[in-house]
């Protein structure tokens, strides 16, 4: 095994007598292209009429939010607190998901005259969940009543000191649970074994928002009003947060999460909250290459509104506001939802985009010396999990960080930073915060279970983790989680898979179909956004944009073009030039520029096309057998002109010039197509007997090296080469069957 995992490509709709018809159908019943019809029959919407309910939302339910185990006590304590007075503390988490979940609460309880106050521990001083510390530290307050949002529920030990300190908790939470749970008033958990809550998969926020729906719902029944009366007053103020905590928690947008990204999504777009309309505006201006103090720089002016999708909010908002956790304080994101001054928002709105960048520093820099690490030290060949500890690492962006190792080596990672440990060497004190990032088929927290004797502590989701550790337990906590993975990570589960659902042909990238597309928005966790394949395109242009981060490309198929975006990769490393024939798995995207709107791809893996390989697979075969004696006839062109031996070695010379000193074969076919050549492309056969020519007359120096490389050295030599004198082209034509 090496550290290269191969990318699998797998296409979800291959087509059946069934499927075609299912697709055909809902196609004529709803009037659209087949395509976009391929997409929801991929989704589970197999018929018109579920094709139908799906696009109408029909078939998102609200559930009762009284169905959550412990909800109504949960309600009852918190109307409590409301009703005397009680000095209230919301816990939250510091990524967005805790901070959209504290603001939430804060601002419904705030609203209703609760004494409420929020507290977020610090990242690299009290690390994540519940601390006695912390909860001491409130009890001195006077605080009555704690309520946790998007943590908690590992919080035994500190439940159980808040209440002999007098302090009753309320815990709401999403991650998973241990057998035995908090002795707290209530714990509203969707994972809980005993509740009976039909959608699992809300967000920390999400939990939080059916505890605002029930509340509501509540005192709407005690006014005499329909619940349903306090759960629309629930989506209309805090729909906009949830989906934005939900996103970026990366949950399954199906079911309610579904209803509530998309009513969320529709809010913000024209939101009139101050903190979030300032950060959109912010980000939308920011210009990352200047940090500064957020008090110094002027309002930027206004620029085009921007649609508002989740993808955006994935990219663009949730890293903001996720930075002041990482790097900063998480209260700054809070403050920002919370304030009232316009003048405030922008000003915490342009703070969060400079730390955002501050991030993006960092987390390269660590990302670099964690590949260094990982291509030194880790076991390829036996290793299951990549698991890597550094003294000077951030511990509020080593989790991004593990998303990256995870994604690039397609194993589960776990990175632990000793940043601001109490000794620089082994001991029962050195400890240590890890985050980690798995794979589909290794449930992270079971494995950090595995090895909980290890461990100080840890919790988190299937994907997504956290732990603290001993420094001298290190070692062993290692060889136990490689010894979980071995037992349950199998070799495909370790390449890269790549699911797309449907191959197109260049005449199905219409303007109109990728709007059709738009209507399976919003896209996310478990409604991904739709991957398609395009085989056989051949590679017109190739452009460096971003500063040479970034590729555009030209592709050319049927007699039609379009443009291909390759972000993060630049030309450079792209591996393939203009005149290629390639497979390309990519998104469809509509880009807008100057009022014209037009499709183009988003490119997220290129390859050598089947068809092209196969052929130049042909050409190497064909090319052993004629250089051994096997004959050949005219219409092949394998008999290399003056003007064809003129174009490969003006290219060698270009190469030469530019410091280049070894070329690709098939970059060099690739250069050697168009314009280069005055009678057509020059196949690989030809190529490769104009080499041997060039070595055979010493008109360059010319190496072949593995790897199907040349390595060359041009002479530059004022007198023309007599290729009469070469004896591989009297040989090649005695072969020629015309000519015999």
């Amino acid at each position: 095994m090496n550290n290269k995992r191969e990318k699998i490509w797998n296409t979800l709709y291959l087509g059946s007598d069934e499927s075609d018809a299912a697709v055909m159908s809902i196609c004529e019943s709803n009037k659209m292209s087949p395509i976009t019809a391929k997409l929801l029959y991929n989704r589970g919407y197999t018929s018109p009429e579920k094709v139908r309910k799906f696009l109408c939302n029909e078939t998102t339910t609200l559930y009762d939010p009284f169905t959550l185990a412990d909800m109504e006590k949960a309600v009852l304590r918190i109307k409590k607190g409301l009703d005397e007075n009680e000095k209230i503390v919301i816990y939250g988490d510091y990524d967005v998901d805790g901070v959209t979940a504290v603001s939430s609460l804060y601002l419904y309880l705030a609203e209703k005259g609760a004494n409420v106050s929020y507290y977020i521990p610090s990242r690299e001083g009290e690390g994540y969940g519940v601390s006695t510390a912390a909860v001491e530290r409130l009890a001195k307050d006077g605080v009555k009543l704690i309520i946790t949002v998007d943590t908690g529920i590992t919080a035994c030990e500190e439940t159980d000191l808040a209440a002999s300190l007098g302090i009753d908790m309320v815990i709401t939470d999403h991650h998973e649970c241990r057998e035995i749970l908090p002795r707290a008033c209530a714990v509203v958990n969707p994972h809980r074994p005993d509740c009976p809550y039909p959608f699992k998969e809300l967000a920390g926020v999400g939990v939080v928002f059916k505890l605002l729906c029930a509340f509501e719902s509540r005192l709407a029944e005690e006014r005499g009003e329909d619940r349903l009366t306090g759960i629309r007053k629930i989506f209309r103020e805090y729909a906009d947060l949830a989906a934005i905590g939900t996103i970026a928690d990366v949950m399954p947008i199906v079911d309610e999460n579904r209803l509530i990204v998309m009513y969320g999504l529709e809010k913000i777009g024209t939101t009139e909250r101050l903190g979030l309309s300032a950060l959109i505006e912010a980000s939308a201006n920011y210009s990352s290459s200047d940090v500064r103090p957020a008090s110094s720089i002027a309002k930027p002016a206004p620029v085009k509104k921007k649609k508002i999708t989740s993808s955006y909010i994935g990219f663009g908002i949730a890293p903001r506001i996720n930075a002041a956790g990482r790097i900063s304080s998480a209260s700054k994101a809070v403050e920002l939802f919370l304030t009232t001054s316009k003048e405030r928002a922008d000003e915490l709105a342009l703070e969060l985009c400079d730390i955002n960048k501050q991030r993006q520093v960092e987390e390269n820099r660590i990302a670099e010396q964690a590949y260094k690490k990982i291509e030194q030290e880790f076991d390829f060949e036996n290793g299951r999990v990549i698991v890597l500890e550094d003294d000077n690492w951030q511990q509020g962006i080593i989790g991004i960080v593990s998303s990256r190792v995870t994604e690039k080596y397609g194993l589960p990672s776990i990175l632990v930073s000793f940043d601001g440990a109490t000794r620089g060497f082994p001991g029962d004190d050195d400890i240590g915060k890890g985050s980690g990032r798995s794979i589909k088929g290794l449930n992270l927290v079971e494995a950090l279970s595995y090895c909980s004797d290890t461990l100080v502590k840890y919790g988190g989701h299937e994907l997504a983790a956290g732990l603290t550790v001993e420094r001298c337990r290190l070692e062993d906590f290692k060889a136990k989680i490689n010894e979980f993975a071995r037992k349950n990570i199998s070799e495909e589960m370790m390449n890269i898979r790549l699911d797309a659902d449907c191959n197109v042909e260049m005449s199905d990238l219409t303007l109109e179909t990728a709007t059709e597309i738009g209507l399976l928005e919003p896209f996310g966790t478990a409604n991904p956004v739709p991957a398609f394949i395009l085989r056989d395109a051949k590679i017109e242009r190739v452009f460096s944009i971003g500063a040479g981060k970034h590729t555009k490309l030209t592709l050319a198929k049927d007699g039609k073009n379009i443009t291909a975006m390759y972000f993060g990769m630049s030309p450079q490393r792209l591996g393939f030039c203009e005149g290629d024939r390639i497979d390309v798995f990519f998104n469809i995207d509509i880009n807008e520029y100057q009022n014209v709107r037009s499709v183009q791809m988003i490119v997220k893996d290129m390859r050598i096309s089947a068809s092209y390989e196969e052929a130049l697979k042909n050409e190497m075969y064909r090319y052993e057998y004629i250089r051994g004696g096997g004959s050949f006839d005219d219409a092949e062109y394998v008999i290399p002109t003056r003007d064809d031996f003129a174009a490969v070695y003006n290219v060698l010379r270009r190469e030469c010039r530019i410091g280049h000193d070894t070329i690709n074969e098939k970059i060099l076919l690739s250069m050697l197509r168009g314009d280069a050549c005055p009678r057509g492309d020059i196949s690989y056969i030809k190529m490769k007997f104009i080499m041997s020519v060039f070595r055979e007359l010493n008109v360059c120096g010319v190496e072949e090296i593995d790897g199907g490389y040349y390595h060359f050295e041009i002479y530059f030599k004022t007198d023309k080469a007599n290729l009469d004198k070469s004896y591989i082209l009297k040989k090649l034509r005695s072969q020629c069957s015309d000519r015999i």
